[in-house]
């Protein structure tokens, strides 16, 4: 066994070192993007390869019939029984481990079948954490308060009225699992109850939440043995209908030092270490991200929701200064997963990681195809490092998967998911742009940078309608709707 790691020097040194085969799988390598290069040994097996090939950590194999994913735990259960994916692990020995983005319980079996050992909680542990509405319970808890709300089963109108009277009558409703873009209701009258009324009553317990005028944001946090380490507060990007088709759909996040009033960004920080100091008494341990609401109108911070996993907001965690200067977030996951005995200053580790001088200033936005058709995609723009050229016009400027490679803000780094060959569909992610800088004023709208990323970008996918192909050709999947892969 390893001698104890007594500081972040030895901890970076020892995954330096790592021979233990790491694999990520998942959609995409988009989430712990850059970990490869601080983890020796750590490999992304993918489904859609996002790089053409150029990536020199991410493997992704040939496509083989399948049936119709409904989920990203079905691409990486795809992905584990693949021939290719197989002989891969096998070639670089055994004793492997399994990082995932999403998984459940036959993810597990078919990583025990291949000898990996799953270095995240358990599924149905992470399933039951997942759950909305345990999250209000968990929060109340830890002395985490979430916006004013109630937890009921709905029957009717009539009923939601009745549970809710002391919530008023502008009411948001969410249901225990689910993207909140697409299982987030707001309701304020019988007629908007009406639109989804089969959805809201079909669950055992909905969250009724009053509706308040907030403003996002998310923070990532690691809950070891030591202690909860926590990131900075990030704010997010929800609804944009240039960037998403669902009316509370996450978009996109800016990580800058002042995001947050200091009361706010203390507050945020100091709830976080609680809530996973709360995770571990469930018997959680490892990566998690909370979403925070703060009330515009009169100061106050909520817990909106948790994800126990890395999450979308993972690739500007990991690649922020502090991560720069210590280390990513993701390799406290790993260290406490590591047959490896460690000793950490958390609270000094926190108190660093949150000066203004060791966060740098950067945005992401997710693009999504908006239109409610299907089409073929002829030209699609490639991956890698992108100019706003003073003309208006957007010029590739060279392939690259290092987000860092970026040394203005009139340059963005584009990570494509859908390319030439594939389908456009509502709801469809297209790509994530990742740039220096702000994307949204002070006001929390869309600045003009952004609105010319988003019109460029798109204006370079080249699309086909339906009646120039064979339909025959359109994937079960696509008709029938999509899934969150990020």
């Amino acid at each position: 066994m390893t001698k104890k790691l007594r500081n972040i020097s030895e901890i970076r040194r020892y995954f330096h070192r790592n021979e233990t085969p790491i694999y990520f799988f998942s959609a995409t390598n988009f989430n712990l993007l850059g970990i490869s290069e601080w983890v020796s040994n750590f490999h992304y097996i993918n489904y859609i390869d996002c790089f053409d090939g150029r990536h020199p950590n991410v493997f992704v194999p040939s496509e083989i019939p399948h049936r119709e994913f409904e989920g990203i735990e079905d691409i990486n259960n795809y992905l584990l029984q693949h021939k290719e994916v197989i002989d891969f692990i096998e070639e670089r020995g055994p004793g492997g481990k399994a990082v995932f983005l999403m998984f459940n319980e036959e993810t597990e079996r078919l990583c025990e079948e291949l000898g990996l050992e799953v270095w995240f909680p358990p599924a149905e542990l992470r399933s039951r954490m997942d759950n909305k509405i345990e999250t209000v319970r968990i929060g109340n808890k830890a002395g985490v308060p979430s916006v004013p709300n109630a937890l009921s089963k709905v029957e009717s109108y009539a009923h939601l009225c009745e549970v809710s009277k002391e919530l008023g009558t502008d009411l948001v409703l969410q249901s225990a699992f689910g993207d909140s873009g697409k299982t987030t209701w707001f309701v304020s009258n019988e007629q908007e109850y009406g639109k989804y009324a089969k959805e809201i009553e079909i669950d055992e317990e909905i969250k009724i939440m009053k509706r308040v005028n907030v403003r996002g944001a998310a923070i990532e946090a690691c809950t070891t043995s030591e202690g909860t380490i926590v990131g900075p507060l990030m704010t997010e990007l929800v609804g944009f209908k240039e960037l998403t088709p669902y009316k509370g759909g996450w978009c996109g996040n800016e990580i800058f030092a002042d995001a947050f009033p200091q009361a706010a960004r203390d507050k945020a920080r100091e709830d976080t270490y609680k809530f996973g100091e709360a995770l571990r008494e469930e018997g959680y341990r490892g990566y998690f991200e909370l979403d925070f609401l703060l009330d515009q109108d009169n100061g106050e911070i909520y817990l909106g929701e948790l994800n126990p996993r890395v999450t979308g907001v993972s690739s500007l965690t990991n690649s922020a200064a502090f991560a720069h200067a210590d280390a990513p977030l993701f390799l406290f996951h790993l260290l406490e997963f590591a047959d490896v005995e460690f000793k950490l200053d958390v609270e000094e580790l926190n108190n660093r990681w949150a000066e203004a001088d060791n966060i740098d200033s950067w945005s992401q936005l997710v693009l999504k195809f908006n239109d409610d058709r299907v089409e073929w995609v002829s030209g699609a723009p490639e991956s890698g490092v992108w100019r706003q050229e003073d003309d208006g016009r957007m010029m590739y400027q060279r392939f690259d998967y290092h987000r860092r490679a970026i040394v203005t803000e009139k340059e963005g780094f584009f990570l494509r998911i859908i390319g030439p060959g594939d389908y456009v569909y509502k709801g469809a992610d297209l790509g994530i742009l990742i740039t220096r800088g702000r994307l949204m004023n002070d006001d929390f709208t869309l600045n003009d940078r952004a609105q010319r990323w988003i019109r460029d970008i798109h204006a370079a996918y080249n699309t086909q309608s339906l009646d120039k192909i064979n339909q025959a050709d359109i994937p079960i999947s696509l008709e029938s709707g999509a899934f969150k892969i990020l």
